[in-house]
């Protein structure tokens, strides 16, 4: 088994560079869609100013992909670097969708978004904009399979474990691909977004109003963003609460956590929305109850009952004490692949194997843990509950709060008072980094909380862990650290100069001149 110390810094390394890279993934998804949506305009209409608009936001989206590449790729690297028992054991399952994206989905977007820069003058306008379409779908392909691998790691199905070369293997392709965790997954991310490349257009264009700059650009592009934010708010509460449904069918111990729901209730459950949760003494110091709701919400149902985070503790000793038996039967399959008896007994249990090698943290001979071993194994089971109690209510109170900002922000459009607001447009620029506070707090709970699991049920994290020495990976964390962070230097640099020059600029043109007078009774 590796050194603890060694494993919890390659989780600290991989957590970085993917919280990184996650700042330009939902901004791509966003801005590739709202800048096919500002082509489609100019295609229909004609109009210049849709076209700049296009250049513009599109300028932008290919700086923020730039970055999303460079930031990917190394990150994949980890997988062999600091998870090479993880690789090994899942490569044949997770390897799959991670091929798939990069040859469907990636090559896909990188090759026509080549076209959406230099195609203008040597592509018709429909033609071009199917190229721009044909970007957009790339990224949200691109999403998918990654979501899929990721779901495959929070919901293992279509898969076994063969004795014989010691790793998983598929059995059934159909039920990866359309597991109910990565579909659930998919379209909740790719919602979060199309909200945070919303919010990063309404952002902009309310710093142009604020100061008088590019007023009927900036003008159309927040009626565009708050139209289409508004759409993406609304499906990224109801795409998350059948995240949570799903959650509470093949997770219950991230729901029990994020609850902070100790012990099991009469259904249906409640909800607590504010609790000071104690997890030395497994108990909530604190807390404001409301009866049936989590019920409801979780089970959809009346009499569905919800487990608590102890009676999911008793279960997972009895798991841990099947995977015992699972390894031991395994042990003897080693020794000699003809014995049917043992053969038989691990096909039985082997689904609770993960369980068992829990145990590795505290014996090498698992078979002989001792009770309190196997007590301790089991409360390794639940996750750090106030961190993802509360990470789980910022979200979802942001969430909320996308909603009634992109609905003010689209009566104020439709009747062509936004430069009036000016208290809005304060808001909205001052919401800027908002959704990827919520994106970024999404993620923690979805990974934190499948801890101690790097495939939930199946394989511990820390027996996934490359045997790699502590200075190997102190270095290559400080390596990931510089390059990470001279590359947001230089991102914030490019995107700046670009917002700075402005959509007239960029596009080489000379813009009528523009007031601060409103646009009412105009077009937009």
């Amino acid at each position: 088994m590796p050194d603890m110390t060694v494993v919890e810094l390659s989780r600290l390394q991989f957590a970085l560079t993917a919280l990184y890279h996650f700042l330009f993934v939902p901004l791509t998804l966003g801005l590739s869609f709202l800048v096919a949506i500002m082509e489609s305009v100019y295609v229909m209409t004609g109009r210049d100013i849709w076209r700049r608009m296009t250049l513009f936001w599109g300028t932008l989206f290919g700086i923020n992909f730039a970055m999303g590449v460079a930031t990917g790729i190394v990150m994949e690297f980890q997988f062999g670097m600091n998870w090479s028992y993880y690789s090994h054991y899942v490569g044949d399952i997770f390897g799959a969708p991670l091929a798939i994206e990069g040859l469907m989905a990636f090559f896909l977007e990188a090759t026509f978004i080549g076209l959406f820069f230099f195609g203008w003058d040597k592509l018709s306008k429909v033609q071009h904009l199917v190229v721009t379409w044909l970007v957009a779908l790339g990224s949200n392909f691109s999403a998918l399979w990654i979501l899929i691998a990721n779901g495959w790691m929070q919901y293992p199905v279509g898969a076994t474990f063969n004795p014989d070369t010691m790793r998983m293997e598929i059995s059934d392709f159909a039920a990866v691909l359309f597991n109910p965790v990565a579909q659930a997954k998919f379209v909740h991310t790719v919602s979060a977004g199309y909200v945070c490349g919303a919010m990063f257009v309404m952002a902009i264009s309310a710093w142009y109003l604020l100061r008088g700059r590019h007023v009927h650009f900036a003008k159309r592009s927040m009626a565009v963003a708050a139209s289409f934010g508004l759409a993406a708010s609304l499906s990224v509460v109801v795409l998350g609460d059948e995240s949570g449904y799903v959650a509470g069918e093949n997770q219950k111990m991230k729901l029990a956590v994020i609850e902070a729901m100790w012990e099991t209730e009469p259904a249906p459950a409640g909800f607590t929305p504010f609790a000071l949760p104690d997890q030395a003494r497994q108990r909530n110091d604190y807390a404001v109850h409301i009866p049936w709701v989590m019920g409801l919400i979780g089970t959809r149902s009346l009499d569905t009952q919800m487990p608590g985070i102890k009676e999911l503790v008793q279960r997972a000793e009895g798991r841990i004490r099947n995977g015992q038996i699972a390894f031991a039967a395994l042990q003897d399959l080693r020794a000699d692949r003809s014995d049917e008896a043992a053969r038989q007994t691990f096909q039985a249990h082997w689904g609770d194997m993960g369980y068992g090698l829990l145990l590795k943290r505290y014996r090498q001979d698992i078979g002989n843990a001792t009770d309190a071993e196997i007590a301790k194994a089991a409360m390794d089971t639940v996750p750090r509950v106030a961190p993802l109690f509360w990470l789980f209510r910022a979200m979802a109170g942001l969430g909320f709060y996308f909603i009634v900002f992109f609905a003010l922000a689209f009566w104020y459009a439709t009747t062509h008072t936004l430069d009036r607001r000016r208290w809005f447009l304060r808001l909205a620029f001052f919401s800027l980094a908002l959704p990827w506070v919520a994106i970024e707090a999404g993620w923690i709970i979805a990974e934190y909380g499948r801890q101690p699991w790097i495939i939930d049920g199946v394989l511990p994290t820390f027996f996934a862990a490359s045997g790699l020495k502590l200075y190997e990976v102190v270095l290559s964390l400080i390596g990931f650290v510089v390059i990470y962070s001279t590359l947001a230097v230089i991102d914030v640099y490019l995107l700046r100069k670009v917002i700075l020059k402005g959509p007239t600029e960029l596009a080489g043109g000379h813009q009528p001149h523009q007031s601060g007078v409103p646009l009412a009774g105009k077009a937009v």
